[in-house]
Formats: structure tokens, C-alpha cells, sequence
């Protein structure tokens, strides 16, 4: 049975008239007849009967009556209980996240959100090369993505995205490589050397790609190697030079050092994707800033440092 018509038979039984009825509805007193006869048909009983000038209702009408107030109830508690869902934060919110950005962000983040037991976080890494990150939005409340730029597709498709830093790519040298002597190196700089490079089309393979565009000369890679870890053991192994990102290349008393690459783009975005929906959680609004406080945390210390 339809709840509004449900809720037209119990205003009429409290308020006694069918105009009346129809004064309170804003709709005419035909429109609540109407109604009513269809209600009756969906209950297969006569509901309501002639009274003098009026109406009132049958017995089965009575009982229907109280079965509305039932669930008028029970509609109102569920919508009170959502309000309050709505405004605290509480229940899982699921996390992806790209591998670098989890080892970055999510140890600070859990820690943040320790003072909030109401929240559980469901934290998931992804490759973020062989999947859209958008893509991911159905299936998790957010998405830490990377990307050198942000992604107008994501705009396009409707996206929430929320920037959280912007991380340098820095060149990893090997101890003791000459141009480990220099603060900063150019695209200049490094033509003639060896590189261990990343699979084709991943992020930090496009500053090589601008490093050819910026001096005109082609670059050697000896390697093209997916995980960080292993980049940086090549690296400082003396078997070539490599693009990793600042914030979570390891180069302390390893055989690696790391140098800013000036005079073209050499950096990625990071930013927080997620459905405009999901944002209006109080939930996952609090481990989007969470994210947003942690990211500035991790800049803010390198920047120190």
C-alpha cells in the first residue's frame, strides 16, 4: 500500500473531514477522494462510509488507520536516526590508495583518526597505472590519486577532488656520482646518462619525456622497473640515475642521494577523489580532512628538513 495514501486516511481519521483533509494536503477534496478510493482497492476493504454530511471510517478503516501510525512512526525514527547518522561521524569509510601515497599518508592518517573509534577505516592499496583512478570511486568512500596534473576527466565525470600536496620528483644519484656535487640539476645536466626508468606511460616516465624536449637529445634507460624500492637499490648500486618522488625515496646512509630537477615540470599532484554524494557524509568529510591535515604535515616536515 502506498505510505501517502496510508497518511491521507490517518489525517482524515484526526481530522474528521474530507475538506479538511484537503485544506491540510493542499490538494482538493476531489484528489483526496480519489485517493482513498484507490486505498480501498489496495486493501480490498471499504474504509471509510456516509455519515450524515460527511464521512467516517469503517472498522477495517480504524485498523488501517492505526497500521499508518505505525508507520509513520517508524518513518519518522528512521529519518531521525539518518539526521543523526548524517551529522556524526560514524561507520566505515573505505580507502584506495596508490602505493607511495598509502606509505606517505595512511600512518598519519589512522593515527589522526584514532580519537574517532566511531569511524572505521577500510584502507586498500591500487595500482593506479592499470586503473583509472576514477574508476575506483564506486567501490571506496575515497581515492588518493596521483597524477602529474589534475585530471579534467575527473571534473567531467562529476567528481568530488580535493587537492592535498603537491610532491616534487627529485633525481636519485648514486653516492659519490659527480653531479651529486651540484644543489639542483638541469635537463643539461643529465644528458649522457644512464637511466632507470619506469614502465611506458606512467607518471614519472613523462618527465623524461620533457627532459627530451627540453634539450633535444635522447635518454638511455637501462631498466624499467614498477616499484620504487627496487629503483632505489639500482640506483644505489651505480647501475644509473632515476626520477623518484621527494617525500618517500630513502636517502639516508643507503648509497642514494636525491637532487631537484629545475627548468621543467618535475612534480605530481595528489588529491583526494570521491563521489559528490559520499563528500556529504560527516564520515569521510573527516578523513578527507585528515588527509588534507596529514598531507600538510608531510610537506611541511620535508620543507623543514
Amino acid at each position: 500500500m502506498d505510505v501517502y495514501r496510508l497518511g491521507l486516511l490517518r489525517e482524515l481519521a484526526e481530522r474528521g473531514t474530507v475538506g479538511a483533509v484537503a485544506d491540510a494536503m493542499k490538494v482538493t477534496p476531489s484528489a483526496v477522494s480519489q485517493q482513498l478510493k484507490v486505498l480501498e482497492r489496495e486493501a480490498g476493504y471499504r474504509l471509510v462510509e456516509p455519515s450524515g454530511r460527511g464521512v467516517a471510517l469503517t472498522a477495517a478503516g480504524r485498523a488501517l488507520v492505526q497500521t499508518a501510525t505505525e508507520i509513520a512512526v517508524a518513518i519518522e525514527r528512521a529519518e531521525g536516526r539518518w539526521r543523526e547518522y548524517m551529522e556524526s561521524p560514524a561507520g566505515q569509510v573505505r580507502v584506495a590508495t596508490f602505493p607511495t601515497g598509502g606509505e606517505m599518508l595512511l600512518p598519519g592518517v589512522l593515527s589522526r583518526m584514532a580519537d574517532t573509534p566511531e569511524v572505521e577505516l577500510i584502507c586498500s592499496d591500487e595500482d593506479g597505472v592499470t586503473v583509472d583512478f576514477a574508476d575506483l570511486t564506486p567501490d571506496y568512500d575515497v581515492v588518493i590519486a596521483d597524477s602529474p596534473t589534475t585530471a579534467a576527466s575527473w571534473h567531467e565525470r562529476g567528481l568530488q577532488v580535493v587537492p592535498l600536496m603537491s610532491e616534487p620528483l627529485d633525481v636519485a644519484l648514486p653516492e659519490g656520482h659527480p653531479l651529486a656535487r651540484k644543489a639542483s640539476l638541469s635537463p643539461r645536466d643529465v644528458v649522457g646518462e644512464t637511466w632507470i626508468g619506469v614502465p611506458h606511460e606512467y607518471p614519472f616516465d613523462r618527465v623524461l619525456s620533457q627532459v627530451v624536449a627540453a634539450t633535444g637529445e635522447p635518454v638511455r634507460i637501462a631498466q624499467r622497473i614498477s616499484d620504487n624500492g627496487i629503483v632505489e637499490a639500482l640506483v644505489a648500486g651505480g647501475h644509473g640515475i632515476a626520477i623518484l618522488p621527494r617525500f618517500t625515496t630513502r636517502e639516508h646512509g643507503n648509497g642514494l642521494v636525491t637532487r631537484p630537477l629545475v627548468g621543467i615540470r618535475a612534480k605530481r599532484e595528489i588529491a583526494a577523489l570521491l563521489r559528490p554524494d559520499r563528500f556529504e557524509r560527516p564520515s569521510v568529510r573527516l578523513v578527507v580532512q585528515a588527509l588534507r591535515d596529514e598531507a600538510r604535515s608531510v610537506a611541511d616536515l620535508h620543507q623543514a628538513v
